[in-house]
């Protein structure tokens, strides 16, 4: 008799949760510079990564996506408002109590989550989802952004920034095998506490979004991830000597990161596999912490009501163009990994249309049929998502700075800086980016083209603008 009581409690609570389910709940995984050596993506390297791959397959990947802005601040401020940098002029770094300053077009955005939140979702947040954590308390739940940068080690324990010359500000480039354990770092708890909220019961559809930082710097993981990359099995990325040579001087300044490694140097210290290895271990050690929120969906009442999106923030160069950083408008460092999983059969898809990060607010309030905000820049993907093959006609814009833009086509990219000098590749006999063909007279009718999806205004930089600026932009704005 008792085993049938409970047997009617438990059916009782799950046909709660389904009436309750109305609109499917929304998994929103985040994950910091991530580059595209995610092994789904077919990067330059290919870093074995399961679990973001077992979520490909039961949705569609967008293989050509890209972020708003290569810095997170103002990319995830793009993402989550669902404008471009040229409405709300965050252009560059700004925690997230800043995002809506600085702009008429900024102050009335309308954050995501709120949006869900009107109409009808719970929401709970944990680590990093906006910059500078959730000190405004825009999830209805929180469960912290813990230590970001991980435990401490005792000393640093291999990049020591005083080394480089001309250095400006710090750096976070580090790596080594630390702590012992995975339950000591930080996405490890965020993983968990997503997973606590996925066991339990919830009287109304939620919006669940969890931010791993791992691979941001610094690079320290526990010594298994290492193990996994032995350093004379490592792989290094394209690497062209005199790449910059036919760079403009304005690309040249927008993309001065002194405080960051160069390629140089690393050769130089015999370090640059070290790199690589490390930043591998960090991308295998975030991929199953992705898997423990998967697993934890998948066992869950909510398996199968519920649309999972995964993104990173940005890309990352890891010794391309001589730089180990962000902060720069080239294909390694906006290309970032998009992936939506549908409550239908939208499954085992690649789609290789150029789209954005700016297109996630539209189509997941598309997915779960929530009206649609008419001041959305973005456009929702639903339709790629059911014919991967369809023709879109929206390339991707990305800034960095004010008056410093990409636009990615499908196979053309050209970056205009303020000083209107250009850029111009083919992607698809260039992929990385060695051949300036800007001054080419035969390529003169493609910038035209490209360049008629350039902002005709622009939102000045917003004076809330804060930490981590370069200093070629301290000095452009006046700043100390």
């Amino acid at each position: 008799m008792k085993l049938k009581i409970r047997l009617t409690g438990l059916l009782l609570t799950l046909l709660q949760i389904i009436i309750a389910q109305d609109k499917p709940n929304v998994v929103f995984i985040a994950i910091d510079d991530l580059n595209d050596y995610a092994s789904c993506m077919n990067g330059s390297i290919s870093v074995p990564t399961p679990n973001i791959d077992r979520l490909a397959k039961q949705g569609t990947l967008f293989n050509n996506a890209h972020c708003q802005a290569p810095i997170c601040g103002p990319s995830r401020a793009s993402i989550m408002t669902g404008l471009y940098p040229s409405t709300t002029g965050n252009y560059l770094q700004l925690d997230a109590s800043n995002i809506k300053k600085g702009s008429v077009a900024a102050s009335k955005a309308i954050y995501m989550q709120d949006y869900f939140e009107q109409n009808g979702y719970k929401t709970m947040s944990v680590g990093k989802i906006y910059s500078g954590g959730d000190e405004t308390e825009f999830f209805q739940e929180f469960g912290g952004c813990f230590d970001r940068a991980g435990p401490k080690p005792p000393q640093r324990m291999n990049y020591d920034p005083s080394v480089m010359p001309n250095k400006i500000g710090n750096t976070m480039t580090d790596w080594g095998a630390f702590p012992d354990y995975d339950n000591l770092m930080p996405d490890n708890k965020s993983a968990m506490w997503g997973v606590n909220k996925l066991n339990q019961n919830h009287d109304k559809p939620f919006f669940l979004a969890v931010g791993f930082n791992r691979p941001h710097v610094p690079w320290h993981v526990p010594k298994k991830w290492f193990d996994m990359f032995p350093l004379e099995d490592i792989k290094l990325p394209p690497y062209k000597k005199d790449d910059m040579d036919d760079i403009p001087e304005m690309g040249k300044r927008v993309a001065n990161v002194p405080q960051m490694p160069s390629t140089e140097g690393l050769l130089e210290r015999g370090e640059w596999k070290e790199v690589i290895q490390a930043y591998s271990a960090c991308v295998a050690f975030v991929d199953a912490q992705v898997g423990l929120v998967l697993d934890a969906l998948e066992n869950s009442a909510y398996a199968n009501n519920t649309v999972v999106v995964l993104w990173s923030d940005h890309g990352y160069h890891l010794g391309e163009k001589n730089r180990v950083a962000k902060q720069a408008l080239w294909e390694r460092d906006t290309r970032s990994i998009l992936i939506f999983k549908d409550v239908s059969n939208n499954s085992g898809k690649t789609c290789n249309a150029t789209v954005e990060l700016v297109d996630v607010y539209p189509t997941l309030l598309d997915l779960c049929k929530i009206p649609v905000l008419e001041q959305l820049e973005g456009n929702s993907l639903k339709s790629l998502m059911k014919n991967p093959k369809k023709k879109w006609k929206h390339p991707a814009l990305c800034f960095y700075g004010e008056n410093n833009i990409v636009v990615r086509g499908d196979r053309y990219r050209l970056t205009q800086y303020e000083d209107n000098s250009l850029e111009l590749y083919d992607m698809k006999k260039d992929p990385n980016e060695w051949y300036n063909l800007a001054k080419l007279e035969e390529h003169q009718h493609i910038i035209k083209e490209l360049q008629k999806h350039i902002p005709k205004e622009w939102t000045p930089l917003s004076k809330y603008t804060g930490y981590g600026i370069n200093e070629y932009f301290k000095q452009k704005s006046g700043w100390k």
